[in-house]
Parts: structure tokens; C-alpha cells; sequence
């Protein structure tokens, strides 16, 4: 025999043990199905027997129909339980969103109380800033009055109709937030002024000029008889007094040193020149500690209360002049004692 042939013949003797093979698993493939076809067709009668004296009730069915009923009831309550877990689950959250819902409400109603009295607050300030405005010779602009302007301030307040597609507190917010915005410039304006004169307040003089708590003025600016001579004379100045020397001198605005030194009359003397031509006179010192020359500011100390010159007891004497002219102190004079 050939080895071809020999092949051959164990080629077909394979195929016909795997043929074999295939045939006996289906074979027993349907030997099962065929038992389990019979063990659920198997024929069961059910009977339901009542404690009373009433009729047996009974009725057939196979396993297979018994099996799909408890399968069915299963799955039915299965379904009616996780529904009614979700449906309660649903119901709880429901309620908090409704509780946060009025939370919300309350709080919104709050902050519209708020904002309505926010307004109210808004409406004063307004008037307030332009009678302020009006005082200091501008408009609501922070320009000069008589301008043109077409941010006047009361447009904005003059109607409160509601604007479309937006709340009314929304709209009365955005409203307040146009005049914050607008009352800016004007509150620059009135700082720069405030600035201004606060400037123009250290260049006038206007404190007094004796760091004292005790210091009392003895004698007024005018005519009166002079203490030692007796005669009728224009007394040019104040006189102030602390019953005792040695109590610091401040000059009573900015300026700079045009004399120190020593008269018959006013003793021990400082003479300071200030702007827009004002001039002022510390007299009867003790001594100075300041140089002619020298600038100094308002409420630094230049000198000591003393009894040079003709005194008859310790005191300062201080005058003001405007150009050539004696003016009285109590008119720029501050009537808050400088600590």
C-alpha cells in the first residue's frame, strides 16, 4: 500500500469519528431538552379545600405554566416595590425643593425690603448732595453751576417705570448703581475743595497760638487804658496768659521767619510773613527758638511765653496784619484752643 493511500484512509477515518462525535452531542443535546420538555409538562391539578362546608375547588396545570406564574408575580411585585421606593424618594426631594423654594421666597422678599429701603437711603443722599452741590456753586455733575450736563442726577430718580424683560428690583438696582457711578465725580470735586481749603486753613492764621489747656485771653484787641501809663491808647493785638512762663508759642498758620529779635516795647518778638500778604507778631517771649529765615508750619513751636519788654506779668501778645494794616486776631482766630 502505498503512503498516499495510507493517508487517505486515515484522513477519512478521522472525519467519520468527528462526524461521529458531532452527531452523538446533538443527539444528546436533544435527549435533555426532550427531558426537560417532559419534566415541565408534567401535569400537576392543584386543589384549594376551605374550612367550611364549601365546594373543593381544583384545576390542572403543567410546571412549566406554574413556574411563569411565580416568575410573573415575582417580577410584578419586584417592579411595584422599586417604583414605590422611587416614588417616595421622588415625593421626600420634592418637598425639600419646595422648602428651599420658600426659603427663597422669604429671602427675596427680604432683600426687596432692602433694596426699597436702600432706595429711600439713595433718594436723601441725593438731595442732600445737591443741596451740598448748590452750596458750593456746582451742579450734580461736579462742574461749575450754569453748565450743561446731561448726567443730571435727578434724571435718574424722576421715573421709575420698570424696565422691559427684567425685575423691578433688578432695574432699581442697576438705577442706584447709575447715580453711585455719576456721584463720583462730584464727591472728587468736593474733596478737592475740602483739600483746597484745608490748605488755605494752614496758611491763614486761625488757632491759638499758646499750647495751654489753661490759657485764657486778658486782654481784646481795641482801645483801652494801658496798664502802666495809665492813658488811653488802640491796644493792636490779644494778649494771652497761663498765669506762668514757659508755655510753648506755635505759629498759628503756615509761613516763613522775617524777624526774631529784642524791641523796648514788645520784648523778646518773632515776626512770621504768611501768603496773601498776612503777617503776624509773637511778642513779650521768653525766648525763640527760630531763625529769621526760617520756615515753619502751623502749630510748630517757636518760642516760650515770657515777660520781656513792657509787661507787667507773663503773657504772649499777638497780632495780625494784613499788609500795613492791624486787624483783630478774634476775626481768623479759632475759638477751639489747639491741644
Amino acid at each position: 500500500m502505498s503512503r498516499t493511500q495510507r493517508y487517505k484512509k486515515i484522513e477519512k477515518r478521522f472525519a467519520t469519528n468527528v462526524q461521529n462525535k458531532f452527531l452523538a452531542i446533538l443527539k444528546a443535546i436533544k435527549n435533555f431538552f426532550i427531558r426537560v420538555f417532559k419534566i415541565f409538562d408534567s401535569k400537576l391539578t392543584i386543589m384549594i379545600v376551605p374550612h367550611s362546608q364549601g365546594k373543593v375547588i381544583n384545576f390542572q396545570t403543567n410546571v412549566f405554566a406554574l413556574v411563569l406564574g411565580c416568575v410573573l408575580i415575582v417580577g410584578i411585585v419586584s417592579s411595584f416595590l422599586y417604583f414605590n421606593r422611587k416614588a417616595i424618594s421622588s415625593k421626600m426631594e420634592i418637598d425639600s425643593l419646595a422648602n428651599r423654594n420658600h426659603e427663597t421666597l422669604a429671602s427675596l422678599d427680604e432683600l426687596r425690603d432692602e433694596n426699597t429701603t436702600l432706595l429711600q437711603v439713595a433718594n436723601r443722599f441725593r438731595s442732600t448732595l445737591s443741596q451740598s452741590l448748590s452750596l458750593l456753586g456746582l451742579n450734580e455733575s461736579g462742574s461749575a453751576s450754569g453748565t450743561s450736563s446731561n448726567s443730571d442726577l435727578s434724571s435718574i430718580f424722576g421715573s421709575r417705570e420698570a424696565v422691559h424683560g427684567i425685575s423691578s428690583e433688578t432695574a432699581d438696582i442697576r438705577e442706584l448703581t447709575t447715580y453711585l457711578e455719576n456721584t463720583v465725580e462730584p464727591i472728587e470735586q468736593i474733596g478737592k475743595m475740602i483739600e483746597n481749603q484745608k490748605t488755605l486753613f494752614k496758611e491763614i492764621p486761625n488757632i491759638w497760638p499758646v499750647k495751654n489747656k489753661k490759657v485764657h485771653i486778658s486782654q481784646l484787641f481795641g482801645p483801652t487804658t494801658h496798664a502802666i501809663t495809665g492813658q488811653w491808647y488802640i491796644h493792636k493785638g490779644i494778649d494771652f496768659s497761663t498765669w506762668s512762663s514757659g508755655d510753648p508759642i506755635m505759629a498759628t498758620a503756615n509761613g516763613q521767619v522775617v524777624f526774631v529779635g529784642y524791641d523796648p516795647s514788645f520784648g523778646n518778638n518773632v515776626v512770621i510773613r504768611h501768603k496773601h500778604g498776612m503777617y503776624t507778631r509773637y511778642a513779650h517771649m521768653r525766648n525763640s527758638i527760630v531763625k529769621k529765615g526760617e520756615s515753619v508750619s502751623q502749630g510748630q513751636t517757636i518760642g516760650y511765653i515770657g515777660n520781656t519788654g513792657v509787661s507787667t506779668g507773663p503773657h504772649l501778645h499777638y497780632e495780625v496784619h494784613i499788609g500795613s494794616d492791624v486787624v483783630d486776631p478774634i476775626k481768623y482766630i479759632n475759638v477751639m484752643i489747639s491741644k
